[in-house]
């Protein structure tokens, strides 16, 4: 077994066990803090550069050591809590943590929280799998030079891309968002002004993308508006 499959496997371990113990902090390698409020469980791991083999490479505007994986519970689409991760800047920990714990206990439904690794570091793929992730190393959708997205610096994360879309003229992504399009039409998952999703983010500083009027970004949601 190679290094990085023993890494997912000790995490997968600690996983069974934090939920196991009702959240209780577990002393195992390579947990770096974890903690839970009331029903609400998650812990923190290190990063290296084999647990981002697609999202991340040289070049890149952070490297993998200021990065780190949260896992922590989410309450899915099915009633039923699940247990997923993302991958974040360690600078942002702390708040990301604290608006899935809103969402969690609101019971807000998320559909899916994988890396973007999962997905080859390929955002539609991503997207079109209705997948919430935070890190990925790219370029800004936007028009003009080249510059990084505030993904690329794990300052970005975005929520149930389906039931969000980007929207930019005719250009929807993902495609499958055109169903949401009506954004009166509130249904579960989705962010809209006042709503739970976009409250939980501006608790703590964060900004949604949903604002921008002419390419509203409905899913994402920023440290720096961008």
């Amino acid at each position: 077994m190679v290094t990085s499959d023993m890494a997912r496997l000790s995490r997968a371990v600690l996983a069974a066990l934090v939920l196991a113990v009702g959240g209780q902090a577990v002393a195992a390698s390579p947990a770096v803090a974890a903690g839970s409020t009331a029903a609400f469980r998650y812990y923190v791991t290190v990063v290296t550069r084999a647990d981002v083999p697609h999202t991340w490479r040289p070049g890149c505007p952070v490297g993998p050591s200021q990065l780190r994986e949260i896992h922590m519970a989410y309450w899915g689409f099915d009633a039923r809590p699940h247990l997923g991760s993302m991958v974040v800047n360690q600078g942002v920990v702390g708040q990301v943590v604290e608006v899935f714990r809103t969402l969690y206990d609101k019971r807000f439904p998320i559909w899916e929280m994988v890396p973007e690794d999962a997905y080859g570091g390929n955002d539609n793929r991503a997207a079109a799998a209705d997948d919430t992730s935070g890190f990925n190393c790219r370029y800004a959708v936007a028009p003009g030079p080249p510059k990084w997205s505030v993904h690329a610096y794990g300052e970005a994360i975005d929520v149930n891309d389906v039931q969000n879309p980007y929207v930019d003229g005719a250009t929807i992504i993902p495609p499958a968002g055109r169903g949401y399009l009506d954004r009166s039409d509130v249904r579960p998952g989705m962010a809209v002004p006042g709503g739970t999703l976009v409250e939980a983010f501006a608790s703590v500083g964060w900004y949604w993308g949903g604002r921008w009027a002419a390419s509203p970004d409905y899913q994402h949601f920023s440290l720096t508006g961008g």
